[in-house]
């Protein structure tokens, strides 16, 4: 059999609603391309596997036992994909007409595109620029949490790790996206391998854009194609405190294998304490807080 042009590769734990929409908007967005979609549930009670049985039978299940997180079940995922492309999407999205279409013409069209991602919007329509990003170094994320860069959003020296200077609708070569929906070429898979396991969930897409381009590929935003990505919904909904201390977690895992031979040892201490400061203060607001959200709202 010929290779579907992508293969779509969802992680789920308990977004069965947000799912079936999210697999009923692939056929507008994929258009006249060629697909597969494989589906790893981990272990979801809502069910989830029920409906994907009984709605879209032509998916390809994968059924963990228990929660094996979201890197190590997207592995599973894009182990066995056959696409020429391999999409990761989040459950909780939904993809605008053409969005796959427009993808995969521009990778087709630029070679030495390894990576890219749609614009992804709120639920309200406003861009959520955590789908293009910086490396996460230390000053990006210092002005990130301290509120500099919202205070000065057009600065590329305070506002570099949203990149909220760039324009909304403009092609840009960026150095990480989102795995919300993350569109990769086989051959970034074929040369730096699946995603680190040691991340139980996060910063796997941040850890996987800076492997890529480290070996010589280019990672872009694509404005023309848009997903919806409500947020929040599913495993980290479900699990909220372990998905704050997985959050944090993985920083401190992506910043000591990426980042931290860069700099002075101070600036890594000073690092590591500012983690365990908001890992403890992110820990407390979830407990004082009737909506346990991880990481930046969704409006």
């Amino acid at each position: 059999m010929t290779a579907p042009d992508i293969s779509i590769c969802i992680v789920n734990l308990n977004a069965k609603d947000y799912l079936r929409n999210c697999l009923e908007s692939i056929p507008k967005a994929a258009n006249n391309l060629t697909w597969e979609i494989i589906i790893v549930d981990n272990a979801s009670t809502d069910g989830s596997i029920s409906m994907i049985r009984k709605e879209f039978p032509q998916a390809i299940l994968i059924s963990n036992s228990e929660n094996l997180g979201y890197t190590r079940p997207m592995n599973q995922a894009l182990q066995i994909a056959k696409g020429r492309y391999l999409v990761q999407l989040n459950p909780d999205t939904l993809l605008k007409q053409n969005a796959f279409l427009y993808l995969f013409n521009f990778m087709e069209s630029n070679s030495l595109a390894g990576i890219c991602t749609p614009k992804v919007l709120n639920r309200d329509g406003s861009i959520q620029y955590q789908c293009r990003r910086s490396a996460a170094r230390p000053w990006d994320t210092i002005t990130y949490f301290s509120g500099l860069s919202r205070i000065f959003p057009k600065s590329p020296f305070f506002a570099k790790y949203l990149m909220t200077y760039l324009p909304d609708d403009e092609l840009a070569e960026v150095e990480a996206v989102s795995g919300s929906c993350m569109f990769i070429r086989r051959e970034v898979i074929n040369q730096i391998g699946y995603l680190d396991e040691q991340f139980f969930a996060y910063q796997e897409d941040a850890d996987f854009c800076f492997r890529a381009r480290l070996a010589g590929w280019k990672i872009f935003y694509v404005p023309r194609a848009a997903v919806i990505h409500f947020g929040g919904q599913g495993g980290s909904k479900t699990q909220p405190y372990r998905a704050i201390y997985e959050w944090h977690r993985s920083y401190y895992l992506y910043y000591r294998k990426h980042l931290a031979r860069d700099y002075f040892f101070f600036i890594n201490w000073l690092m590591y304490f500012a983690m365990g400061v908001k890992l403890t203060v992110s820990l407390l607001k979830a407990f004082f807080s009737k909506n346990k959200i991880v990481g930046t709202p969704k409006p």
